[in-house]
């Protein structure tokens, strides 16, 4: 094991897929299940994901989760911000940590619904991602107390708590998440050139505040491991067919099973976009993770890994933890 890989923290983030076969329900329970798994080997944290009205995504209320763990960090990657109100969302972290203390993050992100349908469900505009540094500064006021523009108004019971706040980014939020001295989460591992300018900008513009004195970057992407580098491929192959078959037919499809997507028939488009889906991401033997994972510290200098693979073999997947898990020294 490199000394780099030592030092750094490993977390998982699970998207609460759905797999053909299992319903949303059990999408979720196999998130609570998967949860108890990262914390028994380990993981630093176990985060999952906000999604509205999205098929094949059954994770749409990321903060009711926490229950289902004991000691490890839990949160969320993230409440996308301009789908709610900040005070709102203020109030259900502090419940959280008010049940869970010293052990809820609150990651935060700024993105709206996926189609234009969504957003009006949510009552929300397309616009409305352009007014998120805005309102993160309006939801750390309600946790700090700090918060002027709704005076004798506090968010019980928030206000006080330490609820530690991280900004998912790709590009203009890193520049948001410098301003507000917070910790960046950034992704993904196949656009490694984009990741760079984004950790370094990042860096470069990071203000010291009340909520980090220093930068904190994590950078999240797919890892898959296995005993062989065509496993460790197939791993792959559920959520690269889905997100093919997205963008060309619109919709999620449930994970399937890699046998029977290797067998289906694909049309050139549908083809392409899933050999793309496959490359870039780090996938293969121990010895092929652990050398990717130290070149991906080299060029970051990242303090975690948090990762999302998705896939429908459970089995498989659990396996892939462990091994990671083995790689980075955990438990």
């Amino acid at each position: 094991m490199s000394s780099p890989i030592a030092s750094t923290r490993f977390s998982f983030l699970d998207r609460s897929r759905t797999r053909e076969g299992h319903d949303a329900p059990q999408a979720l329970r196999d998130t609570v299940a998967l949860a108890g798994t990262a914390e028994a080997l380990g993981y630093h944290r176990f985060w999952v994901s906000e999604h509205h009205g999205v098929p094949g995504v059954a994770g749409s209320a990321p903060t009711v989760l926490a229950a289902a763990t004991s000691t490890i960090r839990v949160g969320t990657g993230g409440v996308m911000l301009p789908n709610h109100q900040p005070f709102v969302v203020a109030e259900q972290f502090g419940v959280l940590a008010s049940l869970f203390p010293g052990r809820i993050d609150m990651g935060l992100g700024r993105s709206a619904g996926f189609t234009d349908g969504i957003r009006r469900a949510l009552g929300r505009d397309k616009q409305d991602p352009e007014a998120f540094a805005g309102q993160l500064a309006e939801l750390l006021g309600w946790l700090d107390g700090t918060q002027q523009a709704h005076p004798q108004v506090h968010a019980r019971p928030a206000e006080g708590l330490l609820v530690p706040p991280y900004v998912l980014a790709t590009g203009e939020g890193a520049t948001v998440a410098a301003a507000a001295g917070l910790p960046l989460v950034v992704g993904d591992l196949r656009g490694r050139d984009r990741l760079v300018r984004a950790v370094e900008a990042y860096r470069s513009g990071f203000r010291p505040s009340a909520w980090g004195s220093e930068p904190y970057v994590i950078v999240a992407g797919t890892v898959a491991v296995a005993a062989s580098q065509e496993e460790a491929r197939r791993l792959l192959v559920p959520e690269a067919w889905s997100m093919a078959y997205a963008r060309t037919h619109g919709s999620f499809p449930p994970l399937m099973p890699a046998e029977r997507i290797e067998a289906s028939a694909m049309t050139e488009k549908e083809r392409a976009l899933f050999e793309e889906g496959l490359r870039g991401h780090l996938a293969g033997t121990d010895e092929a993770v652990e050398e990717g994972l130290a070149e991906v510290l080299e060029e970051t200098g990242a303090d975690e890994i948090l990762v999302t693979t998705s896939t429908y073999d459970r089995g498989a997947l659990v396996d892939s933890m462990r091994r990671l898990a083995r790689i980075a020294g955990l438990g």
